[in-house]
């Protein structure tokens, strides 16, 4: 037996426990695991170092280093997560609807754990907190599957989460993290029906895809992505540039920060040279087109692949539109289904924005770094999901759930 399968078994027996923790048990837990990862801040920023620098020794990108460096306040904001976690509703036996039968069986339908979540991500050291609450506040066990390049990282994390487990009598069998970080070991994960009920994958393109092609345990699937800010003819002048700029530059290597600015032609020539300008303050590399190119000597020809491109990075490209129209029909050639801005004062823009967009969130003058459990008021997030099956959007406590059917009778036999 592998230890990938047997970590999991491991998982799966923890899980049955994990699902009759009572809202208080479960809240407290969140608090230990809260003051627990605060109290471990040294040790844990000593282990990120290890990562850090093993990443600079393999030349791993700007965008993962961003991912993969923690810092006090970044643990203190997973702390501060496990607490608003706790803060939340709980789920868990929620009626979410009744109704009696003609022949009198009363039915309900009631939230239940999905049981064991597998989380497949990248250096992205944060999702193991993130993943850890949201999957211990519904009451499913948390099997984590991290990349090597942020391994340290993450098992200084799992430790903390398990002396809290530990301080509560709970087994620490209930949030693992994969001891073996090899590709094969990961692959071990996609066929792991047995122990797994769902597998959630967190990271690139080529990561989503290979689980969403190769796994035959369920997926949740996150997504990449390629968000837009549209401006408006009748956009604000301040507050389009502010928006535009924070979108892009407010943390680049996510993926619902801005990857292309679309303009509309009136607006550009009034502001156009303002917002390039402040972008370029901010270290952008702006890809533009024949207008946008001719507004500042350092900008970059913008190919046909930019307009697809999540850069992840102090990257954008920006093009010239002549109308909500137009902005539209780039978005839907080019968008993933993740987040997409208008800039406008004229509602009717605002509308025709909003109806002819089919994407996960839409935004109207406001910056799509929203798009984020925490921001949301999830308290953490365990992904984004473009899909339109079971969960969309920001994923908090409810896409970590499934539901059963409760049926009282009085002696009724099928006739």
């Amino acid at each position: 037996m592998s230890i990938m399968i047997e970590q999991g078994k491991k998982a799966k027996e923890a899980s049955a426990a994990a699902a009759l923790l009572t809202t208080t048990e479960k809240n407290e837990l969140l608090r230990a695991m809260a003051g627990q990862l605060e109290q471990d801040i040294p040790v844990i920023l000593s282990e990120n170092e290890k990562d850090l620098q093993a990443g600079e020794e393999n030349g791993i990108s700007t965008a993962l280093m961003d991912r993969l460096r923690l810092s006090e306040t970044r643990i203190k904001g997973m702390a501060e997560g496990f607490r608003q976690v706790a803060d939340l509703a709980d789920p868990i036996g929620q009626k979410m609807e009744s109704w009696t039968r003609p022949n009198d069986l009363h039915i309900q339908k009631v939230r239940v754990p999905l049981g064991v979540a597998g989380i497949i991500y990248e250096a992205r050291p944060n999702v193991t907190a993130d993943a850890a609450a949201l999957c211990l506040k519904t009451g499913n066990a948390a099997f984590l599957r991290g990349s090597s390049s942020a391994y340290f990282s993450n098992a200084a994390i799992v430790a903390s989460i398990h002396a809290a487990l530990a301080s509560r009598g709970i087994s620490k069998n209930t949030v693992q993290l994969a001891q073996d970080t090899s590709r094969e070991a990961a692959s071990d994960l996609f066929t792991m029906n047995d122990c797994l009920d769902v597998l959630i994958p967190r990271g690139g393109a080529g990561l989503i895809q290979t689980v969403v092609q190769e796994s035959s345990v369920p997926v949740l699937e996150t997504g990449i992505g390629n968000c837009h800010v549209f401006i408006d003819e009748s956009a604000e002048e301040d507050m389009a540039v502010r928006i535009a700029v924070n979108a892009k530059t407010d943390r680049p290597s996510v993926c619902n920060a801005a990857e292309t600015i679309l303009v509309q032609e009136d607006w550009a020539e009034r502001y156009g040279k303002r917002l390039v300008e402040a972008l370029h303050a901010e270290g952008v590399e702006i890809r533009g087109d024949d207008y946008i190119q001719s507004l500042h000597p350092d900008i970059k020809p913008a190919s046909n692949q930019d307009w697809e491109e999540e850069f992840l990075d102090l990257t954008a490209a920006v093009k010239i539109v002549k109308n909500p129209e137009e902005a539209v029909t780039h978005i839907k050639q080019y968008g993933t289904g993740h987040s997409e801005a208008i800039i406008t004062e004229n509602t009717d823009h605002k509308q025709y924005f909003y109806d002819q967009l089919d994407a996960a969130v839409l935004y109207h003058n406001a910056s799509t770094r929203f798009t984020d459990g925490f921001e949301f008021g999830f308290g953490a997030e365990i992904g984004v999901s473009t899909q339109k099956l079971h969960a969309r959007g920001p994923m908090g406590l409810e896409a970590l759930t499934s539901y059963k059917y409760l049926v009282d009778g009085s002696g009724q036999i099928k006739e």
